[in-house]
């Protein structure tokens, strides 16, 4: 890009200079070169998780991850022999769950009362859809902005036509290798998932930025995102910058289980605004990673890093120095230790 480009788009500047930080980054430094931080008249303020009060909402209150309604696959996986995997549908008891999930994400985003509203992602496969559709009958029509088909948030493929026997024998073989790496023949790994589902959250936060999701700031805005098991997980891991030890230990939704993300005080997004750290526990989240969601529902982006930074550096580093005066005064101790044995 020249200079005069540069000049003329300094989001564009700012988003090469931010990319390998993440979506997050990118926000904070577009909000410094269009706005400067903190401004109370700052449309992005709420992008830099520095946002005043009045300009919290502007966020999506809630970000909710439901898995679908029991299938014919989770029914019979012999289902997957004979037909794709994007068609299998729901059972009877599947669109049951689905409906219970519709009230029961109602309850959530009707809670506080006042002005709210929804807009769905949902994953094409036909289960994915059909959970969607009876979801929404619990929904008023003036409720919901809209609902998006979203590719990135489909099912791990698992390869074509799925012969049972063989399956089986390929899953123990990835309980073995360790889930996350692990590919399918002739289909993806959760790493493949989570390449994909990175992409989808910068189309996320494109999406915030440019109001398309809703462009009334009186309005509390919640998304929900139908998809599935695993990439629901991933998504978590996505967003929460969990290592692949985490996401080894979480354990799956259940069917038509949903899992709230909700904005804090703070400026932050927490499963422990909405869950208790009991829900936690049972989902598999080690102790590191709940007081990391209990600081993200209290407190606010610069605290956080400040009491939490060592949720990520202990587990990268073994013994990790305070500071440089700690390693230099080691230097000199084991200099003095050197002279002494010389001396012996």
């Amino acid at each position: 890009m020249s200079h005069a480009t540069a000049a003329r788009h300094p989001v564009a500047t700012s988003r090469a200079e931010a990319e390998e930080g993440g979506e997050e980054d990118y926000y904070t430094a577009r909000a410094s070169f269009d706005f400067g931080f903190g401004g109370s008249d700052c449309r992005f303020c709420e992008m830099t998780r520095q946002h005043q009060p009045h300009c919290a909402r502007r966020l999506p209150k809630r970000i909710i991850l439901v898995r679908h309604g029991e299938s014919q696959g989770n029914l019979d996986m012999s289902a997957y022999t004979t037909t794709p995997d994007y068609r299998i549908p729901l059972t009877a008891l599947g669109a049951e769950q689905a409906r219970a999930a519709g009230r029961g994400i109602l309850d959530v985003v009707a809670s506080g009362g006042g002005n709210w509203k929804v807009y769905f992602y949902v994953s094409p496969y036909a289960r994915t859809r059909a959970t969607l559709r009876e979801i929404g009958r619990a929904f008023p029509r003036d409720r919901v902005i809209g609902a998006r088909e979203e590719c990135r948030v489909r099912e791990q493929d698992f390869g074509n036509f799925q012969v049972e026997e063989r399956m089986r024998a390929v899953k123990e073989t990835r309980q073995r290798f360790g889930r996350f790496f692990f590919r399918f023949p002739e289909g993806e790994s959760a790493a493949d998932v989570f390449d994909r589902v990175a992409s989808f959250l910068e189309s996320l936060w494109r999406d915030i930025d440019m109001g398309r999701l809703d462009q009334d700031p009186s309005c509390e805005t919640n998304l929900v995102i139908v998809s599935h098991g695993l990439t629901s997980r991933v998504f978590l891991m996505k967003w929460f910058k969990w290592t692949v030890a985490q996401f080894e230990r979480l354990n799956n939704f259940e069917n038509c289980e949903f899992r709230v993300m909700q904005l804090g005080p703070g400026g932050e997004y927490s499963l422990l605004v909405h869950h208790t750290k009991e829900e936690l526990e049972q989902w598999g989240m080690s102790p590191e990673m709940i007081a990391d969601q209990q600081w993200r529902a209290s407190a606010n982006r610069r605290s956080w890093a400040e009491e939490c930074s060592s949720f990520n550096i202990d587990s990268f580093f073994e013994d990790p120095k305070d500071s440089e005066s700690s390693s230099d005064e080691e230097e000199e101790e084991e200099k003095e230790n050197g002279k002494i044995k010389q001396l012996e």
